[in-house]
């Protein structure tokens, strides 16, 4: 969503939005709309289901209350200023976004999809094909060779794919989104403008035909063809290895929950918008039951139920993410509170045009300023893209102009744990291990941390799980690993990995010490006794 347009689409919601809502919401208590809250102290339950749940202590030494032998601390780690790719986290090269291959400024797309997939900064890919581009006849899905090729490509380089399939594509001005099977026999709502006629960003829509008007969502061959769409989006793409999310389908243009500045909706009452657009995102939930969903935190001022869509996200332990940092405060509430088992993928594009040395205000430039905030809500995730100037020119340009800040964020960003403190005590009849393990990060675990100690021939003595979320950013958390049987803990590998949904993806410590090479960490003394 252009980020120009954000001033106007507040003064839409205050003038044509707040009085029809109120109205709406008079009519009784049908809906289950969530009314705005405070994230950081909501009920969202406890997060997703630990198996094999590891003693988190606390371990005190001393009687009366003593439930270890006194310990030693044997081993420590500390932070790393490097990179670390692991799953749940990134910085995302956006190859595709509002308007397909239109956005890739170049001559040859292939190599420029080429060049895009081995910008090195990037660990994740990002797609954004319309309906019809996937499935432009009922069936399995059929991607177009451009997709095929990302896939090839990110296979090749080792990155995961992020992708949501639009069902409203308003910059795509070729042809609509939706595949004829659809359009053919669906009604179509045609969308009335504010009194903002004359504003430049409804005069965007204007000239494309396909955003002046919406399908009848709750028309019952909508709602078969879209299960069908999905059924065959969840057999290719669910629990596959390359895909790293699935953005849910939200109502209006590209998926993200609206259709500003129009002001009205196809649907006949909020009721019937609620009910449909819930009753769409469980057939996602039911379908993707491997690969997290993310929902976007669009506020509901097109009245379809985009709260309580969001609310059933975070319940169900899927993601989240925004189109933008700079946003309304009810957005940035939800990203920076979100419980910490919840991913949040922050959508910000660059300037779409080189780096301009004289639009920095006190020394800070547009570019350094969306970093920073990305960073202030403790984002997982972060868009490389240049806004409808997708290019690896562009992005490696930025990077040129402000390499401290790309660099800063791709050294936070998501979570990044280890095993800061490693106390070892033995007791009357087996070796024992308290583990006190630190993020780094600036978001917690999105998922569950699964830690297993190998003996040196790999054989796995012990395994089992943090709390969901856990170790936060800045705490510690600890754990304890008993050990019958084996004599030293010198030698023993330590290694981790995140569950998420079901799906378990190996991760890396974040730590300066050495590390194999599947990233697990080997034990070894490294700390004066006498210290």
């Amino acid at each position: 969503m252009e980020n120009i347009t954000l001033m106007q689409r507040r003064d839409f919601l205050k003038s044509t939005v707040a009085g029809a809502l109120v109205g709406e919401l008079a009519k009784g208590k049908a809906e289950g709309k969530v009314p705005a809250h405070l994230w950081g102290n909501y009920d969202f339950g406890s997060g997703p289901q630990v198996t094999d749940r590891l003693n988190q202590g606390p371990f005190p030494q001393y009687p009366p209350d003593a439930v270890i032998p006194n310990d030693d601390v044997v081993m420590t780690t500390t932070r790393t200023d490097e990179a670390v790719p692991n799953y749940g986290k990134g910085l995302v090269t956006y190859i595709t976004a509002d308007s397909g291959t239109d956005e890739i400024k170049s001559e040859n797309i292939a190599q420029a999809i080429e060049d895009l997939v081995k910008f090195p900064l990037g660990q994740q890919l990002y797609i954004r094909p319309t309906w019809r581009e996937v499935q432009p006849r009922p069936g399995s899905i059929q991607l177009p060779e451009y997709l095929k090729l990302v896939f090839d490509l990110a296979r090749q380089n080792n990155k995961r794919i992020g992708l949501r399939i639009q069902m409203c594509a308003p910059d795509y001005t070729r042809e609509a989104a939706l595949p004829d099977f659809v359009l053919e026999k669906v009604p179509k709502v045609d969308l009335v403008l504010s009194d903002q006629e004359n504003s430049r960003s409804a005069q965007r829509y204007l000239t494309n035909p396909h955003s002046r008007y919406q399908p009848r969502y709750d028309h019952p061959v909508f709602q078969q063809a879209f299960k069908e769409l999905v059924s065959a989006l969840a057999a290719e793409f669910d629990g596959n290895p390359q895909i790293e999310f699935i953005d849910t389908f939200m109502y209006g243009f590209w998926g993200e929950g609206h259709t500003w500045p129009f002001a009205n909706n196809p649907f006949s009452d909020y009721v019937t918008a609620e009910r449909t657009w819930v009753n769409m995102l469980e057939v996602q939930l039911e379908n993707f039951n491997k690969t997290p969903l993310l929902t976007n935190t669009q506020p509901d001022y097109s009245r379809v139920g985009n709260s309580e869509l969001l609310n059933r996200t975070v319940r169900s332990n899927n993601w989240i993410r925004s189109d933008t940092i700079f946003i309304e405060n009810e957005q940035i509430e939800a990203l920076s509170n979100r419980p910490p088992w919840i991913a949040a993928l922050l959508e910000q594009g660059l300037p779409g045009k080189l780096p301009d040395p004289t639009s920095a205000h006190e020394g800070i430039s547009p570019a350094e300023n969306m970093i920073a905030h990305v960073i202030d809500v403790g984002a997982n995730y972060w868009s490389l893209w240049n806004f409808h100037q997708i290019s690896a020119r562009n992005l490696t340009a930025y990077y040129q102009a402000y390499p401290a800040a790309f660099d800063q964020i791709n050294r936070k960003i998501g979570y990044r744990v280890r095993p800061s403190f490693i106390w070892s005590y033995k007791d009357a009849s087996y070796l024992g291990l308290i583990v006190g393990f630190a993020n780094d990060g600036i978001a917690g675990v999105p998922g569950v941390l699964r830690v297993t100690i190998e003996s040196t021939d790999g054989k796995v003595l012990t395994s089992g799980c943090l709390d969901a979320g856990y170790p936060l950013p800045g705490k510690i958390r600890q754990a304890q690993f008993v050990l019958p049987n084996i004599r030293d803990w010198k030698g023993l590998k330590l290694k981790a990995e995140i569950e998420v949904k079901g799906m378990r993806y190996p991760v890396r410590w974040a730590c300066h010490q050495s590390l194999n090479n599947d990233g697990s960490l080997t034990l070894r003394p490294n700390i004066r006794a006498d210290v």
